[in-house]
């Protein structure tokens, strides 16, 4: 059994704790203690600590991607947990945009902590537990950069967020996959991994509640996965898609799943 706690999120089902724009999640899993995202300020661990969740006890980390909605707690879990390796991807720490004048990337100064541990296209990282980026494979659905950038010797280029990968549980011959955004498009990562539970963000928070949207819910629905969804989906989009998916429901701060 896996057991997964939202500790950060846009929204909140429990009074004791608050929300923020950004993820975390904490993940009991094939023995491990684990932390996937860290939120984007230090709100992922004082709601830890209202849950009764030792985030000293966590064995492993990982950053999903290089935004701050999602890495701006690293320096708090780092000085909270003195131990636990966090992996990120080779690329996570470039510079990050919306457009070209708002910063949206990690805090550079802490590239150089011992306790990171970059990883290419592929890695497993513990038994049962491997990263993935999925780069360079086709899609099936390109929505485009939404706006975001990075810069690349002085000048700015759209997205095309190679630094973002997805962590695949594989217990029990089940298949649990774990995505902080999904910016490469949900369509996309549900057909290259094939889960048979997806916990993550859709980015879907700016999409009309048009045809397009209930086609591509029709479409995640056909492949039989069971979502939990979160973050960046966008909670209007979430109503509208509910209406064409049999299995999505929503984990809001302070929800534990298992799975």
């Amino acid at each position: 059994m896996i057991n997964i706690t939202a500790l950060v999120e846009n929204t909140t089902s429990d009074e004791r704790l608050d929300k923020e724009h950004g993820l975390s999640l904490y993940i009991e899993a094939l023995g491990h203690r684990i932390l996937f995202d860290m939120g984007q300020t230090d709100l992922f661990a004082r709601n830890a600590e209202a849950l009764g969740i030792d985030l000293a006890g966590v064995d492993l980390a990982v950053l999903s991607h290089g935004h701050y909605d999602h890495g701006g707690g690293l320096a708090r879990f780092l000085e909270l947990n003195q131990t636990a390796p966090v992996y990120l991807n080779q690329h996570a720490f470039e510079p990050h945009y919306h457009g070209e004048e708002r910063y949206i990337g990690l805090d550079t100064a802490l590239a150089a902590s011992p306790r990171l541990r970059f990883v290419g296209d592929r890695e497993e990282i513990a038994p049962g537990l491997t990263l993935a980026t999925c780069n360079g494979l086709p899609k099936r659905e390109d929505l485009g950069s939404f706006g975001l950038t990075v810069e690349e010797d002085g000048a700015f280029r759209p997205e095309d967020f190679r630094h973002e990968h997805y962590l695949l549980i594989e217990d029990a011959g089940r298949r649990v996959l774990i995505s902080g955004c999904s910016h490469k498009g949900i369509l996309n990562i549900v057909d290259w991994f094939r889960p048979d539970v997806l916990v993550g963000g859709f980015h879907f928070n700016t999409m009309p509640l048009d045809d397009a949207l209930a086609g591509y819910a029709r479409q995640l629905s056909a492949y039989g996965t069971d979502f939990y969804t979160c973050h960046c989906t966008g909670r209007k989009q979430y109503a509208f898609m509910k209406e064409y998916m049999d299995h999505l429901a929503y984990l809001s701060t302070g929800q534990t799943i298992q799975v």
